[in-house]
């Protein structure tokens, strides 16, 4: 079962706040097995190896990879280059020139597709590699596992965004009626919904969430609004950049794709599922004034409210990969399974790389409230032990 070589790690896509803790997970594991000799990283994901930008990893001393566990983005360097039947050929005599006959990659969907589909091609070429992935997304709309690395900091991050400038909203509703806090996740909600998690009242923000697992209608959504600002006097907005209209187009009028043919949210092109929100509202109520907040990639990097299990879980997953490419295991992404919510525990899992570069997890069903605006108790007992304790503010 043992295979001797070196090995080679990659982070691709966006980043998150523990994504160099699975990478300092990587790095630890591989320097304790014997049939590992060298430990490259690629400069710049898989675009770094196809040009042969490597960074030797062995021999890290102790003291630097903690400091890689607290450090946010990606040391490495990331990269959203797809793959094209060309490359292929290179990638296999850089793998060959370097002997490198492990490939680990910190990542989501596409990233998990790049492994796949490059121990797909050595296999059919003759050299023996092992591929194992590791999960990664702020999104948690990967197929096969509990929850990714990231994910719990990121809904932290938002759960603590939204409490906060509600605590602004709520108090400043003589001026500003509205606030609309906008959360990436390209097709699920979850992250959308972590937003409650801070909600201690019915008053508390926020008072409508709006995701992609649920199309919204127009007619819908401003009633919903009426409803809240008559009942606490201000309304506080939870929207998904995913989100779409009933007739399956996004909310953000977003036409613009990325390389792996995705829809590019956000503010892309000057506008975005915030803003014509915004502008739905404002042309309903008159003499209404909102705010609007698009955090973009800030939760994607807040190491300051990182949670710790996110930190230990990202690193054991970093581990687990090397563990189980060494044992034979390859063309497959580490995974957790949750075992039970209070107290919290988990066991490590895989699934097949080419189930999850083609399949996503969107909320299910029992997580979404009847109307779809909001979560049930499942939701929230799900995420309790993922987002941890929130401070508790007052009002005088």
């Amino acid at each position: 079962m043992s295979l001797k070589g070196n090995l080679i790690v990659g982070q691709s896509g966006g980043p998150t706040s523990v994504i160099n803790a699975s990478l300092a997970g990587v790095i630890v594991e591989a320097q304790k097995q014997k049939s590992i000799h060298e430990i490259y990283g690629m400069q710049f994901a898989i675009e770094g190896l196809l040009h042969e930008n490597l960074t030797k990893l062995t021999g890290l001393k102790q003291e630097k990879l903690e400091k890689l566990k607290q450090t946010p983005s990606s040391a490495l360097g990331s990269s959203r280059l797809k793959l094209q039947n060309e490359h292929f050929s290179t990638i296999l005599e850089i793998l060959k020139k370097n002997d490198i006959r492990y490939l680990h990659i910190i990542g989501g969907n596409d990233s998990m597709d790049t492994i796949h589909r490059v121990e797909k091609y050595c296999k059919e070429h003759d050299y023996e590699i092992r591929g194992v992935g590791v999960p990664k997304t702020v999104d948690n709309d990967l197929f096969g596992t509990d929850h990714t690395p990231g994910f719990p900091s990121a809904a932290r991050y938002t759960a603590l965004s939204v409490m906060q400038s509600g605590a602004i909203a709520r108090d400043m509703q003589k001026v500003d009626q509205f606030v609309i806090y906008q959360s990436i996740g390209r097709d699920a909600g979850w992250l959308t919904a972590s937003a409650v998690m801070g909600k201690k009242k019915e008053e508390d923000a926020p008072h409508i969430l709006v995701i992609p697992e649920r199309p919204l209608n127009a007619d819908k959504f401003i009633r919903k609004v009426e409803e809240a600002y008559k009942k606490f006097g201000w309304v506080s907005i939870a929207c998904g950049e995913g989100a779409i209209w009933e007739n399956g187009m996004p909310v953000s009028a977003s036409t613009a794709k990325d390389k792996f043919g995705n829809v590019e949210f956000g503010s892309m092109g000057g506008s975005s599922a915030t803003l014509n929100l915004y502008s739905l509202i404002v042309d309903r109520f008159e003499g209404w004034r909102g705010e609007f907040q698009i955090t973009e990639s800030l939760p994607m990097c807040a190491a300051d409210r990182a949670c710790q299990l996110d930190k230990d879980e990202a690193f054991a997953l970093g581990q687990q990969a090397v563990k189980i490419a060494v044992s034979g295991k390859t063309g497959a992404m580490v995974t957790l399974i949750r075992e039970s919510n209070n107290p919290y525990r988990t066991s490590f899992a895989t699934t097949d790389l080419e189930k999850v570069a083609n399949a996503t997890k969107p909320m299910p069903d029992e997580f979404i409230s009847e109307d779809g605006f909001g979560v049930t108790e499942k939701y929230i007992e799900y995420m309790q032990p993922l987002v941890g304790e929130l401070p508790e503010y007052i009002r005088l």
